[in-house]
């Protein structure tokens, strides 16, 4: 019988994520728009695809919960998407849980990390 690996922490995956050269953010503003970090182009869900999806529970709370994803645009810039999720969420209102619905999702294993 085989032991289960740990899972990685959510530092952890961003560093792994900064060595495929993986740094940037893709953040919802105040207006409600999905930007790269240091881009002014404003995105559509439709012009992103969420790679891989990984989610973290704190390891002294559990309430502390935290999703990233993995995203790249049309355009080949890769980023990560962060939230809080349950009740704690880093966005207010439903616009980005509506704008994260609406990504196309692939599942790739180039991203399954151990």
């Amino acid at each position: 019988m085989s032991t289960p690996k740990p899972m990685l922490t959510l530092s952890q995956v961003m560093q792994k994520l900064a060595d495929k050269g993986i740094t940037r953010e893709f953040k919802m503003n105040e207006d409600g728009e999905m930007k790269l970090n240091d881009s002014e182009k404003s995105y559509r869900p439709e012009e992103l695809h969420i790679l891989k999806t990984f989610r973290f529970e704190g390891f002294s709370n559990p309430e502390d919960n935290e999703v990233l994803y993995v995203a790249k645009d049309t355009d080949g810039n890769k980023g990560m998407i962060i939230d809080s999720y349950g009740a704690e969420s880093n966005y207010c209102g439903e616009k980005f849980d509506d704008f994260l619905r609406n990504i196309p999702v692939d599942d790739l294993d180039e991203y399954n990390f151990e």
